[in-house]
């Protein structure tokens, strides 16, 4: 073959775009489900169709792609399988607003043309994220796309949901939950998040009744005065001695009047407030329990569904209409009027908040559909507890095992319009049927029926999501052949939206775990440690970074960055510094192949194993021992899941062994035509194919540029590195004696460059340099790498001898080795005496003005301690640089 001229400087927006053409043109991403190889299966967590991509995306994804690469190089079917979520209340929200900028609204225009507007925006918005993956180097199966709004996904949704039904683990119930008032839905629990807020607790008196002895009453402490015309009674513990025989006793509620009874229960908390317990059972779930046990005790409902106090008898008539938070303020007035407020304390507690609009969510008595969890829970725990399914870090197990162990009923249901309509149909004579099939008269009585208006929650429809999408429930070649699959990497705050539910609902209806490995990737913060996101105005556009440094500094500058769950800090206001580590991974790695590829031959060269070793230079046996180490050092690590450890130690092969010390160790061989000119031409083909071959699921673009122009064996792979082999150690290159040596070399050369910039030598001149070696060892590796240690250190005679002296510095190697570097003749010594003087008068002046603000009493006593730390850690760096300042000028024999 005839290989390209590689241009100078690497441009990845000169060949991204192809490569990946040409990838999807070979197919390399599908899967093939009659392919005899062992499978390997990630489920892409389905962004929102809607989403644009952002750095959380990208580091996932990267994530992803790694493993998928590197499970497909060794061979394995692998499936990526990608998709889309409708994300029913975010889009249902986008589509109001813009309603709501037109001056109308859903209900104005109806259910049907309110859909129609939202498949509008979809189309129009929807699966933009998916082409930009593709920009990302993402080697997802396309051929396989899935969105959960998808008829066949549909049809699985609805299966689910008469399948759960049919086996009493999906009910109606009447009770008490969480309520959006500005979405109008209810929420499950894991979507009402705390918060921890800075409330009030207020004292309210409630007068009994018939009683002119006692004006006192009674008196209790709420959070919510607002919600106390929804009072049906209040309740104090029965062992609580200081409410002794006032049961079956009647109280007024303050403002309205309405007379309700003193009760017990045991639910009650003794020491909060006053140890008397108002209950609001249609505005709070656990007063919903204590006045199931009470008589006569309907709740009644006196907020809207826009949490405004609702029109009813029970509320003052000046109150109705208003906001629940206006007449909160509006009721501690009138009972401070009315001298029924007792006392006001600060109060702090944790509030529940819509997860996706942030209001505070509202408590409200509703009919829902509920899903039965502890039977699906006791299996996904137990499967945990067994070692079936673990975490990456596994700090995260204990989470899910926490939630799981105390696990609630799920409300499903949403009253929103747009996502799969709840498959229930009602008549009026009462009868509920559900139903895979739509229905137009009940089955029972023959009356019209119609369909629940609701719709279920997003995440019932995406925890089928590792099963739906191969075609579940119909028995496919795809979900026999891909399910279970192996490995889900997401982020750690959907473990209970999503991670718990996929495994509960896999082994309910599959009898099988989803996945064996639950890998939970950190956050990608901005340099105050805050999440980066678009409404914070801290993002980064990864799609800008594309453009200016190309996928791979994105993909390799998140990866290598931190290890799996911690954390990564990267400056939205410096994408040059925060991208540098795999920009200028890239540049290096081009500039070494480009050096190496123009002095390899066209035609195919031997493997190091077929050559006679007995020829090899130690430099040969070296980078080939290092190789093998990187090989198994890589692979475990993935293996692992540690992929920040695979990516560092590929990049400090490649960096620093193959192109800092072989390259340059090996450049006089290469430019000659001798039998070690062959050699190295050979070791240095096999370093940079392993090197392509290690690093391809980091920097997949680069790497496969690089791969198109080395020289091809006889019936070598692919052509595609995408579809090369993942390299394997080979033992017979392992070589600990080689490595030993050669970083004896390393160390002596890096003395000496050491002593090169810190006593200014001027970068091309020669120098002489004196060593000592410590051993045999170090006295032959010195022996058998004088003339590479000379041009790379530029030295222009190495001696070896005991005991030199005059000007000049001294280094002392890790094996005890020592050099020494003569400068007497290598600097002009008078001139940089002066300048170390002058720097070391600069200095003591400096140091002089530190110690004495040290020594001054009212500093020490005033100032912040922080700043006094401050000052004596500057103290302490100076002090230090002026013992090294001084050193210098002692050897230089300055006066």
């Amino acid at each position: 073959m005839t290989r390209t001229t590689l241009a100078p400087q690497y441009d990845p927006s000169a060949v991204e775009s192809a490569i990946y053409a040409r990838w999807e043109d070979a197919g390399v991403f599908t899967a093939d489900p009659s392919s005899p190889a062992e499978p390997y299966v990630i489920v892409i967590p389905p962004p929102n169709v809607t989403d644009i991509l952002h750095m959380g995306h990208g580091l996932n994804n990267s994530l992803q792609d790694v493993f998928i690469r590197f499970e497909r190089m060794r061979g394995r079917e692998t499936l990526w399988l990608p998709g889309t979520d409708h994300a029913a209340i975010a889009t249902h929200n986008m589509v109001e607003r813009q309603l709501k900028k037109e001056g109308t609204t859903r209900q104005a225009i109806g259910r049907e043309a309110f859909l129609q507007r939202v498949h509008a925006y979809q189309k129009e918005k929807g699966g933009i994220i998916l082409e930009q993956l593709k920009g990302l180097g993402a080697s997802c199966d396309w051929t396989r796309t899935r969105f959960t709004m998808d008829a066949d996904y549909s049809k699985a949704v609805r299966h689910a949901f008469v399948s759960l039904y049919q086996q009493q683990l999906i009910y109606r119930g009447h009770r008490v939950i969480h309520w959006c008032p500005r979405d109008l839905t209810s929420l499950s629990d894991e979507e009402a998040e705390f918060e921890e807020t800075d409330g009030k607790l207020y004292h309210i008196r409630y007068a009994r009744v018939d009683s002119a002895q006692d004006k006192e009453g009674v008196v209790v402490a709420t959070t919510r005065p607002e919600t106390m015309f929804g009072d049906v009674a209040v309740v104090y513990h029965p062992a609580d001695e200081r409410y002794s025989g006032m049961r079956g006793q009647m109280v007024q509620i303050p403002l309205s009047g309405t007379v309700i009874p003193v009760e017990t229960s045991e639910l009650v908390e003794k020491d909060f407030g006053t140890g008397m317990l108002k209950v609001t059972p249609a505005h709070d779930a656990k007063d919903f329990e204590i006045a199931r046990s009470l008589p006569n005790a309907d709740p009644p409902v006196i907020m809207t569904e826009d949490a405004r106090m609702a029109d009813v008898e029970r509320v003052p008539a000046e109150l109705r209409g208003l906001d629940r938070f206006a007449a909160r303020k509006k009721i501690v007035e009138l009972l401070e009027a009315q001298e029924l407020l007792v006392k006001v304390e600060p109060h702090r507690h944790a509030i529940r908040h819509c997860y996706r609009c942030g209001t505070v969510v509202e408590p409200r008595l509703s009919d829902q559909w509920f899903v039965k969890m502890k039977p699906l829970a006791d299996k996904a725990l137990d499967e945990y507890r067994r070692g079936r399914i673990r975490f990456v870090p596994d700090r995260w197990g204990a989470v899910y095992e926490n939630w799981l162990s105390e696990i609630r009923d799920w409300n499903i249901s949403r009253q929103i319009w747009f996502g799969h309509r709840i498959p229930a149909w009602y008549c009026d004579e009462g009868h509920i049927t559900v139903s895979e099939t739509d229905l137009t008269t009940c089955p029972t009585c023959g009356k019209p029926a119609r369909q629940d208006e609701d719709v279920l929650d997003t995440w019932f429809s995406s925890g089928l999501w590792p099963f739906a999408t191969l075609g579940w429930p119909e028995k496919t070649a795809d979900l026999d052949r891909f399910y279970p699959g192996h490995t889900l990497v997401t982020a750690p705050d959907i473990i209970f939206f999503w991670v718990a539910r996929m495994v509960m609902l896999g082994y309910h209806f599959m009898g099988e775990r989803p996945f064996e490995t639950v890998v939970l990737n950190g956050i990608v913060r901005d340099q105050q440690h805050r999440k980066m996101s678009k409404s914070a105005g801290n993002g980064i556009d990864p799609l800008e970074v594309i453009r200016r440094f190309g996928a791979d500094a994105l993909r390799f500058t998140a990866l290598a960055a931190a290890p799996i769950g911690t954390d990564i800090v990267l400056d939205p206001a410096d994408l040059e510094t925060s991208f540098a580590p795999g920009r200028n991974f890239a540049n290096k790695l081009w500039n070494a192949g480009r050096f190496a590829l123009a002095n390899l031959p066209d035609d195919a060269l031997p493997h190091p194993t077929d050559l006679d070793a007995a020829h090899f230079e130690l430099a040969d046996r070296w980078i080939l021992s290092r190789s093998q180490r990187t090989i198994a050092a890589a692979t475990e690590a993935l293996e692992r899941f540690r992929v920040s450890d695979s990516a560092n130690a590929i990049y400090q092969f490649i960096w620093h062994d193959l192109a800092d010390w072989y390259l340059e160790q090996a450049k006089p061989r290469l430019y000659g035509s001798s039998e070690g000119g062959a050699i190295a031409r050979a070791v240095l083909a096999y370093a940079l194919e392993t090197s392509l071959r290690l690093l391809h699921p980091f920097m997949p673009f680069v790497t496969e540029e690089l791969w198109q122009n080395l020289p091809r064996r006889p019936n070598s792979e692919t052509t595609l590195l995408a579809l090369s082999s993942w390299p394997e150690a080979d033992a017979r290159l392992l070589d600990a004696e080689a490595e030993d040596r050669f970083a004896r070399v390393q160390a002596l050369v890096t003395a000496v460059r050491t002593v090169r910039s810190e006593y200014g030598v001027e970068p091309g001149r020669s120098i002489r340099a004196v060593v000592e070696p410590a051993s045999t060892a170090a006295l032959e590796a010195f022996n058998a790498e004088q003339h590479t240690i000379e041009r790379l250190a530029k030295i222009g005679r190495l001696s070896m001898q005991a005991g030199a002296d005059g000007i000049g510095a001294h280094q002392v190697l890790p094996d005890g080795s020592s050099v020494f570097v003569p400068l007497g003749d290598a600097i002009d010594v008078k001139k940089e005496c002066a300048r170390l003087g002058e720097e070391l008068a600069r200095l003591d002046q400096q140091l002089g003005n530190l110690t004495a603000t040290l020594a001054n009493e009212n500093f020490i006593n005033r100032a912040p301690a922080a700043v006094v730390e401050r000052v004596r850690a500057k103290e302490k760096s100076w002090r230090e640089q002026r013992e090294t300042l001084a050193g210098k000028l002692r050897v230089l024999g300055c006066t």
